[in-house]
């Protein structure tokens, strides 16, 4: 089932994102990106999802920023104490030379490289319960969308259960308005039969006619087509994930409709049973979007 969600949080120094994301899959498939000296919170994330989700190929990324602040100033002793020496030396050769210089004020000797700098304090990575508490938020929003449709789409699995409901009753009704046709067309074949042989095994001639007949007949897979629609829309009803068993549902149904037309030998049942077996075709690529 697809879904998204997406979160920001803070602490001191520091920012991150969160992004969540699920395509549809058969299976549960987890894919993180966390960033670098975060790996811990792996296997928690792994956990807490693979508890919550049942299905979908499922993204989840963190990313973290650090927050722009006023640098702090520091003083390099050592920078300071080499920059005077240096200066004085100087001062030194140019007297020897002859040559008068000019007087360094502090703002100069500040400004000399390394002996006052702006040093900006790393701050601390924030701590993983932090940062689990804040996941809970965005699993607790990728979920209410996931809710949001699933409700939609068991409304469209509903009504595809409906149409399939109202192709299976036309099913049952014109199978049992063919079967006076299906007795008449016997009794015809049974008459040529015997037309065409000096003698008949009654007994055999029995056995043959009892054998048409069950392979004619489609009550059981008319029942177990409504048996299966039933049990759809039971587990339409039920809490927790049911897309695997909805999957296995609909090759049952498959199955049954194969047979209903594989039995039919009339051909306004014929286009029922394939027309029930587009709507099963329907229906199973939407199941493919159930958790």
């Amino acid at each position: 089932m697809t879904g998204y969600a997406a979160r920001d949080g803070a602490a001191p120094g520091l920012v991150w994102s969160w992004e969540m994301r699920s395509v549809n899959a058969r299976g549960l498939d987890l894919r993180l990106r966390l960033p670098d000296r975060m790996g811990a919170l792996e296997a928690p994330l792994r956990d807490r999802m693979g508890a919550t989700l049942g299905r979908g190929n499922v993204s989840l990324s963190l990313k973290l920023g650090r927050l722009e602040t006023a640098a702090a100033q520091t003083l390099d002793q050592a920078a300071l104490e080499a920059a005077l020496a240096a200066m004085t030396q100087a001062a030194q050769a140019a007297e020897a030379a002859g040559l008068a210089l000019a007087a360094p004020g502090p703002a100069d000797i500040l400004a000399m490289p390394g002996v006052y700098e702006a040093r900006r304090a790393e701050p601390d990575l924030p701590e993983a319960a932090v940062l689990m508490k804040d996941f809970e938020a965005l699993l607790s929003g990728f979920q209410d969308m996931r809710a949001g449709e699933g409700a939609a789409l068991q409304a469209v699995l509903t009504r595809q259960l409906d149409e399939m409901a109202e192709l299976t009753k036309a099913a049952a009704d014109c199978a049992e308005a063919r079967q006076d046709t299906a007795a008449t067309r016997f009794r015809a074949n049974v008459a040529k039969l015997i037309e065409a042989t000096d003698e008949s095994d009654e007994a055999r001639l029995a056995q043959e006619l009892a054998l048409l007949a069950v392979k004619a007949d489609v009550t059981e897979e008319i029942d177990r087509l409504q048996a299966h629609i039933s049990a759809a829309r039971g587990l339409l009803q039920a809490k927790g994930p049911v897309g695997r068993k909805l999957d296995f549902l609909m090759q049952e149904f498959n199955r049954e409709a194969n047979t209903l037309c594989s039995k039919s030998s009339d051909t306004a049942l014929t286009r029922i049973g394939l027309d029930l077996k587009v709507r099963i075709d329907q229906m199973r690529e939407q199941v493919q979007n159930v958790e």
